[in-house]
């Protein structure tokens, strides 16, 4: 009781929130009550696409390279996807795959599953086979739906896994393809579903095979969580270039579809063309990962120019951390518009640093929006509350996931779970992140987090990227390591960089080998791949 109790403040601001980002409209109930109940019958997805269709199909949902849908249409379309996919033997209990970029035959997919009752489960387009294949046999998987640069790879799994094209590059296609089967079935609404769609989103495997973590909507508050910090509306644009089978972009593109808006679509990003497409379509959001920021703003001022962004009011940034450099530089180039979001694809949202917390304390990932909570603790599970101490990072929201496919779970304390990453509050009560609990060094009994040398590395004209890693030492147990890549034209030595961690970190963080790369390995999503290092 005491605990229901305890909610209720944060359910009334959550409603609040909606209220003003114009989910909730105060003067139609009943068209809030409905929407509530469509999200129930059919999911996340699904759900979220009547949403915005009952309130206007004649808006543009989606604006890929095949040109713009409606949300009439894109219903019409999911519909006769839907009955394609029960013809096939595939219904509630199914397990579809979607190995796709991001486009049309991806959001028709996701859409379908939704009102089939079928699990949809998110497939990283940078997989290996190994990867693909266990994970598909892992999650049961019947069909896959895929793009036709991944054939090679999805001849890899079991014969028995029905296989559908949804998008065509070439040549003539020797299995069915999406609009095949949307053209040549019918597209009256499906009856609804026992359950609503589930949603599987993969975690980036970065260790191994990738894990399995179910994530399921339980409330439209839920929306809440973003909308509380993000000031998103609805009837917008939103540029997606962060990939809609990572959290980041799946999250954004949920907010938007319920939000009524318009979402942008590219298959392959292009940092000119995503600049572009913000100026064509007057988007107000741009939703991308720090890399992908990062070569925006390395196209540098003279390119930049050439387009008319003044209709941006949200650069939505998560992902992987967002250095303290390249958030100032993107505030410089397009104004008070940068929103780091920190979370995971367990906890799903943890915080939220607005422009305002941004230019206050640069590199902060801010503080937690209404119906999340966030703590710290040390090793023995005592709570941290004093800034600038360093803790581990729990998180509770209404978005946490209840454990992974294969059973395991994540460490949970207070009701809290775990994010697997260390951190501290400053002396205002903004919480930073100092790096992964497992990528901390221990060299000469010194504990060292990598981020704090390769923020400052970044921060050095000649430093394009940087990362730090512990290489084994006698001496030591651990060195440090870095590995720069240079910027065009500009020309450095590790003695120089050195001397200049030397100048502003404490001794034992200074590098002892500097290695020049051409780039740094990162997964499709752009998140550092510390274990390729060396």
């Amino acid at each position: 009781m005491f605990r229901a109790l305890s909610q209720v403040p944060a359910a009334i601001r959550g409603f609040d929130v909606l209220r003003r980002a114009g989910l909730a409209p105060v003067a139609r109930p009943d068209q809030a009550l409905r929407s509530l109940l469509t999200l129930r019958r059919l999911g996340p997805i699904a759900g979220a696409a009547q949403v915005a269709a009952d309130r206007d199909d004649t808006a543009v949902a989606i604006v890929d390279e095949q040109g713009s849908l409606t949300y009439h249409q894109l219903g019409l379309r999911a519909n006769a996807l839907a009955r394609a996919f029960a013809d096939r033997g595939l219904g509630p209990t199914s397990v579809i795959a979607l190995l796709a970029r991001d486009h049309r035959g991806a959001v028709d997919t996701m859409i379908a599953a939704g009102k089939l009752g079928a699990r949809i489960l998110l497939m990283n387009t940078g997989f290996a086979k190994p990867q693909l294949v266990d994970v598909a046999r892992r999650e049961r998987v019947e069909a896959v739906v895929y793009d036709q640069e991944f054939t090679s790879l999805v001849a890899a799994l079991d014969n028995d896994v029905q296989r559908v094209l949804a998008w065509v590059d070439d040549g003539e296609p020797d299995v069915a393809t999406l609009e095949e089967l949307i053209a040549a079935t019918d597209d009256r609404p499906m009856p609804k579903p026992p359950n609503p769609g589930g949603l599987v989103l993969l975690t980036s495997g970065t260790t191994g095979t990738p894990k399995g973590a179910p994530r399921t909507v339980r409330s439209p508050l839920a929306a809440a969580q973003f909308l509380d910090r993000i000031p998103l509306r609805t009837g917008e644009c939103t540029v997606m270039a962060a990939p809609l089978f990572h959290g980041t972009g799946l999250s954004q593109f949920l907010l938007s579809l319920s939000l009524g808006s318009t979402v942008v679509l590219r298959r392959k990003f292009d940092p000119e063309a995503t600049v572009s497409a913000v100026q064509d379509n007057r988007a107000t959001a741009l939703v991308l990962v720090p890399t992908m920021l990062r070569r925006i703003l390395d196209l540098g001022d003279d390119v930049l120019a050439k387009y008319d962004t003044s209709s941006l009011r949200i650069i939505f940034c998560a992902g992987s951390a967002l250095p303290p450099e390249l958030g100032n530089r993107a505030t410089e180039a397009f104004g008070d518009v940068v929103h780091n979001l920190y979370g995971s694809t367990e906890v799903a949202v943890a915080t939220v640093a607005t422009p305002a917390d941004w230019r206050r304390a640069p590199g902060t990932v801010g503080r937690a929006p209404v119906g999340c909570r966030v703590a710290l603790y040390d090793e023995d599970g005592g709570k941290v509350t004093a800034p600038h101490v360093v803790g581990r990072v729990f998180v509770g929201s209404m978005l946490s996931f209840e454990g992974y496919t294969d059973g395991r779970h994540k460490e949970i304390i207070d009701g809290l779970l775990s994010s697997g990453d260390v951190g501290h509050y400053d002396d205002d009560g903004l919480l930073f992140i100092d790096g992964r609990d497992d990528d901390m060094i221990v060299s000469g009994g010194e504990n060292v987090f990598p981020g704090e040398i390769e923020n400052l590395l970044l921060e050095h004209d000649a430093v394009a990227e940087a990362a730090v890693a512990g290489m084994a030492d006698e001496e030591y147990g651990q060195r440090l390591a870095a590995y720069v890549v240079r910027r065009p034209d500009v020309d450095v030595d590790g003695e120089e960089l050195k001397a200049y961690v030397k100048a502003n970190l404490a001794r034992f963080k200074v590098p002892r080998d500097i290695v020049f790369v051409d780039e740094l390995p990162r997964n499709a999503t752009g998140k550092l791949l510390r274990n390729k290092l060396g």
